[in-house]
């Protein structure tokens, strides 16, 4: 895949003109996160539907990103690979699935794609305890080392 610069064409892609992005009114689960070292800050919203088979599927997805280019890039990526998906299929979109997506990430930026599979997991785990749904156990880990990192932005900021 050709470069522009030290990003692929498909990151620059996204960043240039993001997919889904924006505040969603009303959403059925919210992911916020951000990374104490660069800075960057990622809202992800979700709203949930029921596919023709009757399975929960995220019907719409949404994000509002504070970040670098491949902060916007991870966040508009992350959208195209869940939305349709069922929760069962959106629970497995890794980190990897979103470099993959993009064609490769500069290495000192590969946390900007850990921060976009963590705002889809916080999303769903939000969905999951508004909905008092038993939460799977790989999700309720992943909240915590979430709920860990928040604490740490936290008390960094305050």
């Amino acid at each position: 895949m050709s470069q522009i610069g030290p990003y692929t064409k498909k990151v620059m892609e996204h960043f240039k003109n993001p997919h889904n992005c924006g505040r969603m009114k009303n959403p059925d689960g919210v992911g916020k996160v951000g990374n104490v070292i660069c800075g960057d800050v990622l809202w992800l919203y979700i709203k949930v539907g029921k596919n023709k088979k009757g399975r929960e599927i995220i019907k719409d997805i949404k994000f509002e990103t504070f970040g670098c280019v491949a902060a916007l890039a991870t966040s508009s990526v992350i959208t195209d690979l869940a939305k349709g998906k069922t929760i069962e299929d959106a629970l497995k979109i890794s980190r990897q699935d979103i470099v993959k997506s993009l064609g490769g990430l500069p290495a000192i930026k590969l946390h900007c794609s850990v921060l976009a599979a963590d705002a889809l997991s916080e999303a769903l785990y939000d969905y999951f305890v508004k909905n008092k749904r038993e939460i799977p156990k790989e999700l309720e880990d992943k909240h915590r080392t979430a709920e860990k990192a928040k604490k740490e932005i936290g008390e960094r900021y305050e």
